[in-house]
């Protein structure tokens, strides 16, 4: 948490002025930035941080300074909403009057990453690396601003795309990069919004075309019945395929990081990295049974799961080591659906649509399933329906507990 305040310094210059001053308190640390005005000390009310009508000029000073201090708490806002924890440094850079109306689309999708890196978000770095390396591997024109970034270029850099082999689910993540940098660029005056160029370029249209990656509520049992003890080897991914899919479709990642701490009484709580979403889950059984198995391995770590090994991994290493535990994960659930007869195409992410598909087929509105699952985008489009309590949620979820009703046969 930053807080702001318009202050003096504290030692006058040889005229017997005082500067007035930005101060910014982070992370206990400060930053001092100059502002263009001094005064005499009798003419500074230092609890409202302003001048007094003594000042000669205070009706305008004034006016100028309550626009610092509001451009200042925007720039928070903005580190914020980009969910950066920014360095203090960072905030000067940009207080300062980095001149965005004239940043390239390069400079600013760089910015992003160094942004990314700082906070210790290597994946979220890594993505935007990718779409960086992507979409200038296509444009030439490494000096291109956000108010040439047209329909027709966007029509032009999805048709490379499919010369390249992209299919329409990969498409649609790199539209959706350029989306979001092109939002966070007309949140800081970079481009104007009548620039914006996804009114007449659909996203949507790239939907995968059907698919059905979901499996069944007796597909999930068959896994459920894997015996482990004759596949040894196939445990670890059962365990976790299950916890995923009982836990509203938790993401590997979140499951990496989530430590005993995390549960409290018949609830696990945690924070969803991806999203920062808040959760509070009701502990079924199924994830009971997995909880009580783990829990006899006693990790210092306090981690729930062997995935991270220490407590002091950095944030590439713990990338490197997630990258490398998904891989065997998917590698493993790939010799489940073999063993136990799944011919669908089963990964870490088929947990999460599994639950979703099988709630949805139990009979539960896609409001509560888009709220069970953190869905931020769909809650916006949605926000005159009743928000439901986490009770409500839970007792939905035990639904995937019953077993399925017999089909009736006619006579």
């Amino acid at each position: 948490m930053a807080t702001i305040k318009i202050t003096l310094k504290n030692k006058p210059t040889t005229e017997g002025l005082y500067p007035i001053v930005l101060r910014i308190i982070k992370d206990r640390k400060v930053k001092i930035i100059s502002l263009p005005f001094k005064c005499l000390k009798k003419d500074w009310d230092e609890a409202n941080g302003e001048l007094k009508k003594s000042d000669k000029n205070y009706r305008v000073r004034n006016r100028i300074l309550l626009q610092k201090k509001e451009e200042a708490l925007k720039i928070i806002d903005e580190f914020e909403l980009e969910k950066v924890d920014f360095t203090l440094a960072q905030f000067e850079k940009r207080f300062r009057g980095q001149k965005d109306k004239n940043i390239t689309v390069r400079d600013f999708i760089l910015e992003k990453i160094q942004n990314f890196e700082l906070a210790g978000r290597t994946g979220s770095a890594r993505t935007y690396e990718g779409t960086l390396n992507s979409f200038f591997g296509y444009i030439e024109n490494k000096q291109l601003m956000f108010r040439e970034i047209t329909p027709e270029l966007l029509e032009k850099y999805e048709n490379y795309l499919r010369t390249r082999g992209g299919t329409d689910g990969g498409i649609a993540v790199r539209m959706r990069d350029i989306r979001t940098l092109f939002n966070d660029a007309i949140r800081r005056g970079v481009v104007k919004k009548d620039a914006y160029p996804f009114i007449a370029y659909k996203i949507s249209k790239l939907k995968g075309k059907g698919i059905k990656r979901a499996l069944t509520r007796d597909e999930v049992l068959l896994i459920e019945n894997l015996n482990v003890e004759k596949h040894p080897h196939l445990r670890e991914a059962k365990n976790f395929f299950l916890f995923s899919y009982y836990t509203r479709g938790m993401n590997f990642y979140d499951m990496m990081k989530l430590k005993w701490s995390n549960i409290e009484g018949d609830y696990i709580v945690y924070t969803r990295s991806k999203t920062k979403g808040n959760f509070k889950i009701k502990i079924l059984e199924p994830v009971q049974q997995i909880l009580d198995e783990y829990r006899l391995e006693n990790r210092i770590t306090g981690y729930i799961f062997p995935i991270l090994l220490r407590n002091d991994l950095r944030p590439k290493q713990i990338e490197e080591r997630k990258g490398k535990k998904l891989k065997k994960f998917n590698k493993d659930l790939k010799l489940i659906a073999e063993t136990v007869g799944i011919t669908k195409k089963v990964t870490s992410y088929v947990a999460r649509h599994s639950f979703a598909t099988n709630l949805r087929e139990a009979g539960e509105g896609a409001d509560i399933i888009s709220q069970a699952m953190g869905h931020h985008d769909i809650q916006m489009t949605q926000t005159y329906l009743k928000a439901f309590e986490d009770e409500d949620i839970d007792k939905a979820s035990a639904k995937l507990l019953r077993e399925p009703e017999p089909e009736l046969i006619s006579a």
